[in-house]
């Protein structure tokens, strides 16, 4: 097998040069370049110094295809416009394996395609109500090029991770009382007045930092632990600022507007981690047993911020469970995903909605567990729970939506929700999957779409548990006279 991408790919993942990774591994850079570049096979030995040395389990390597990659191809071809070339699961598979660059290509051509065909729809609402044409962005999403780009990095950066702690150090922060600590290293080192400002003297606008008067507005409408966060944040971009854009330099971010929305996903990921400092939030999730909502009264944060931060905890030697994670609305749409569980998510379509963290919004602040199994027999112990945002008085209204975690089966036991949830009962799973062109499941209740591999039949004298679904033959298929 030819591990040479994979091997690049987890090294640059975690920011080690081949010059760093080889002295660990006891071999010359240049035969670590001729591994990466499947010149030189990957000994035993130094897959054993390997595993170590980037902290991965060694299940990654027990196969040379991008998993991540097969299941994008696989939405690609289950697209009902391709419903008359099936293309097998084995076929795509050897795809991905043997031509990865053009599988790639591939995936990113059907991204295009999907976005024009959104634009092709707003274009013709706009023309039928306003008899106005807009202009299509036919360009990648570059929210999506983002998550890529965090997946890509395993939600780790250790570089900011120093910083944050350099940052704890010098502002000598008080964890009982981090506004005033904030505020003082904001106005003494870096020169920057923080001012609240009424609701309605800027509009909507939550943090605005105007450059000339070095002045950081902040709403009234944010509460205590929010302004805490956004004065991280402003001091994340003020001081690392270049470090930043270096990171975002970075394949995956194609344009300009995917890389100012990764520099404040990476100001906002120090943040966190100023507000929730690695070893002393890894030894409190330790210890309370990944209780999300007792380590948000503990370091004041949200759900959706202790959840993101769990996901954070890949430290060499310190680590924390593999999570997953993803943030969606009422209506399905997947605005935060990652993945580090190994469970997959759908990137062309919604979520299954038989996943806890749909049925959710069934139970509004309430937190629901589930055990849940992937076609492929793969389980997953998933947490989630809706959070709501009121930035307002009584006429605004709160938007709402439902965040999820998990976590592979095998280390559930490790979590506070698992207790009493019989988690050696594998019927009990909840059957789930990624989407239902994908999932091969014909008695779901819930299939709103025929499964790729089955083709539709119809019989007009029976009803299923839904269309999709088949039933015993009740005649002849023969039309009534």
């Amino acid at each position: 097998m030819q591990f040479g991408a994979k091997v690049k790919s987890m090294r640059t993942q975690r920011g080690v040069t081949q010059a760093q990774l080889a002295a660990e591994l006891g071999i010359s850079a240049s035969y670590l370049n001729l591994i990466e570049h499947d010149r030189r096979p990957l000994t035993a030995n130094v897959l054993i110094k390997l595993v170590k040395a980037l902290d991965v389990d060694l299940a990654q390597f027990e196969s040379d295809v991008d998993e991540r990659l097969v299941l994008e191809l696989q939405e690609v071809f289950g697209d009902l416009a391709l419903e008359n070339h099936v293309v097998p699961a084995d076929d795509i598979r050897e795809f991905a394996r043997t031509l990865p660059g053009v599988a790639d290509a591939v995936v990113a051509l059907y991204q295009r395609y999907q976005n024009t065909q959104t634009s092709l729809t707003t274009v013709a609402s706009q023309v039928t109500h306003n008899d106005e044409l807009v202009g299509v962005d036919v360009a990648r999403l570059p929210t999506e090029e983002v998550n890529d780009f965090v997946q890509r990095h395993l939600n780790y950066f250790p570089q900011l991770e120093e910083h944050a702690e350099d940052f704890w150090r010098k502002a000598d922060l008080d964890e009982d009382d981090v506004y005033r600590g904030l505020h003082w290293f904001l106005e003494k080192h870096l020169g920057v007045q923080v001012r609240i400002d009424r609701s309605g003297e800027r509009g909507h606008t939550l943090r605005r930092f105007d450059r000339t008067q070095r002045v950081l507005y902040l709403s009234e409408l944010l509460p205590p632990r929010s302004r805490n966060f956004q004065m991280a944040h402003q001091a994340g971009m003020l001081l690392h600022y270049d470090d930043i854009t270096q990171l975002t330099d970075d394949v995956t971010l194609t344009n300009p507007v995917s890389r100012s929305i990764a520099r404040v996903v990476l100001a906002n990921y120090f943040a966190a981690a100023v507000l929730m400092p690695y070893d002393k939030f890894h030894e409190a999730a330790i210890k309370e047993r990944y209780d999300i909502e007792l380590l948000g009264h503990r370091f004041r944060a949200g759900f959706e911020q202790i959840c993101h931060r769990l996901t954070t905890l890949r430290r060499k030697g310190r680590s924390a469970i593999p999570f997953h994670m993803l943030r969606i609305d009422i209506a399905g749409n997947i605005s935060k995903r990652f993945s580090a569980s190994g469970i997959r998510f759908a990137r062309f379509s919604g979520v299954c909605p038989r996943w806890d963290v749909c049925l959710a919004f069934l139970t509004p602040g309430m937190i629901r567990v589930q055990v849940s199994q992937m076609p492929d027999g793969a389980t997953f112990f998933c947490v989630a729970r809706t959070i709501s945002k009121r930035l307002g008085g009584y006429p605004s209204t709160a938007p709402v939506h439902a965040v999820g975690l998990g976590c592979e089966i095998s280390h559930a036991r490790h979590l506070v929700y698992a207790d009493g949830v019989d988690l050696d009962n594998v019927q009990a799973a909840v059957p789930v999957g990624v989407t239902c062109r994908l999932c091969d499941r014909l008695d779901c209740e819930q299939r709103a779409f025929p499964p790729l591999h089955h083709p539709l039949t119809v019989d007009e004298d029976s009803r299923g548990v839904s269309f999709y679904a088949p039933t015993p033959s009740s005649g002849n298929g023969q039309q009534p006279k």
